[in-house]
């Protein structure tokens, strides 16, 4: 009698089980782990891997290798189709109407904190949507956003550019250059000429803690003389294109949904500036300029007359279909870490608040008004080039507390051809590892690490210290 014998576990090749894309599963892979008993040891030890690159694939930070999955499937006869599927997509689409719900406006959950519960935790998932069709529809309204979530709200959902007030301000901005090269006088002499306002700098204490003002009594524009000359005509096209931009300003935020009186000014302010920089730095000749340049921006501050907070602005929202530039991300810091402005193409690969000492945009201010750049990588391995200095505030009267700021750009290293100054920097070589900030960071060995990751589980033994004071497991 002769004994069968079982045929081999085969493993489709993970181009054909996930359309060419790397597979990441680690929630799938700790979930089958925890279902069936087992520590990281034990399996590590079923699948001849070391622990921490098990953690790593639990984590989401390393891809499953064709090797791993065939180690699985010999080991615990499974199915591979269940690692490398998308079952949890109808149970994200389920979460993502739930906070589509008004009672829950404000609460903006990103699809991959979705998708990463219904992962992570399916029966936490079912248990929130049945609760949620148990709870009776009516509810109290919640309040509304605040003036600056509304701004960042209209940003965000335009991409960070808004289509007719662009082309308005380059229409302008094409009948200013008939008045001549310079545009902030043309701006000047449009307001005088065409709306009967002059433009005045006065002494510091005749504004006292304004740097624009318009006087419509005596029909002036009246700017700070502690304004630099970029800035006096930043502000002068600020006035000009809420004047003349009005409708367009005004359609762009109902087009947003903002209702909130002080959140439609706020708005307004926030696309007065836009409006202008779109005029000062016209879209088709800033791009153009950005691209036989080689995005330089001392060269793009000297050719459009602009500051360097200005051009970076600027280079965030080239996003016109069929003549996008490169999407660059945008922060300003101050030296505590504070991030005041924020702007990116989508998704920020940065927070909006905190921030990880070890970019270089913090220590921009050792060495102030020096261009530094730096290649760094995130946890998940995603790299980014990127541009660091600090800028310049409204000159201060002697003895006055000098504002301090530090501005960063970046983009993906897929566009680092793209740009001059990626000349010299190996994009596969080393980079600086950075993170979100210390709360959202897993990076065990860093020196620089000041507070452990929220919701790890810490680990104390007085008979020994390691590279930080936190030694933290996700188990």
């Amino acid at each position: 009698m002769t004994d069968k014998v079982a045929s081999p576990v085969t493993v489709p090749p993970p181009e054909s089980l996930a359309g060419g894309r790397k597979i990441f599963a680690g929630a799938r892979v700790r979930r089958l782990r925890t279902q069936r008993g087992l520590t990281q040891t034990r399996m590590a030890n079923d699948l001849g891997v070391s622990i921490s690159y098990l953690n790593l694939i639990e984590r989401d930070q390393r891809p499953l290798s064709a090797s791993f999955l065939l180690k699985l499937a010999q080991n615990y006869d499974l199915d591979i189709r269940g690692l490398t599927g998308d079952d949890e997509g109808e149970l994200v689409d389920d979460l993502s109407k739930l906070f589509t719900d008004p009672r829950l406006i404000g609460i903006d959950v990103p699809r991959s904190e979705l998708r990463d519960l219904a992962a992570r935790s399916p029966a936490i998932a079912h248990a929130l949507l049945r609760l949620a069709a148990a709870t009776p529809a009516v509810a109290p309204a919640a309040p509304p956003p605040g003036p600056l979530a509304a701004v960042s709200a209209m940003i965000d959902g335009a991409g960070n550019y808004f289509a007719v007030l662009d082309e308005a301000a380059e229409t302008l901005a094409d009948e200013l250059r008939l008045s001549g090269s310079d545009l902030n006088a043309a701006v000047v002499e449009r307001l005088r000429a065409r709306h009967a306002i002059t433009v005045r700098a006065l002494p510091a204490e005749v504004l006292p803690g304004q740097l624009r003002r318009l006087d419509l009594h005596a029909r002036q524009l009246q700017l700070s003389e502690s304004l630099d000359a970029a800035s006096r005509g930043f502000a002068a096209a600020v006035q000009l294109g809420l004047i003349e931009l009005k409708m367009q300003i005004a359609d762009t935020i109902t087009a947003a949904g903002v209702t909130d009186p002080l959140a439609v000014r706020a708005c307004t302010v926030a696309l007065g500036k836009y409006a202008a920089a779109a005029t000062l730095m016209p879209y088709g000749r800033f791009l153009n300029a950005c691209e036989t340049t080689g995005y330089d921006v001392e060269l793009l501050q000297a050719r459009f007359g602009r500051g360097l907070e200005q051009v970076a602005h600027r280079l965030t929202t080239l996003h016109r279909p069929g003549a996008r530039g490169v999407p660059f991300f945008f922060l300003r810091v101050d030296r505590a870490g504070t991030i005041s402005k924020s702007f990116a193409p989508g998704a920020s690969p940065l927070p909006v608040a905190g921030g990880c000492a070890l970019w270089h945009v913090y220590h921009a201010f050792d060495r102030p008004g020096e261009i530094r750049r730096q290649l760094v990588e995130l946890e998940d391995g995603q790299r980014f080039l990127t541009l660091a200095r600090t800028v310049r505030t409204a000159a201060m009267p002697w003895g006055g507390a000098r504002p301090s700021f530090a501005i960063g750009i970046g983009c993906d290293v897929a566009h680092a051809p793209a740009l001059s100054w990626s000349a010299g920097i190996q994009m596969n070589g080393p980079a600086a590892p950075i993170g979100p900030g210390c709360a959202a960071c897993h990076r065990a060995a860093c020196r620089q690490r000041g507070l452990p990751p929220a919701n790890a589980y810490l680990a104390f033994d007085e008979r020994q210290r390691g590279l930080t004071p936190f030694r933290f497991t996700d188990e």
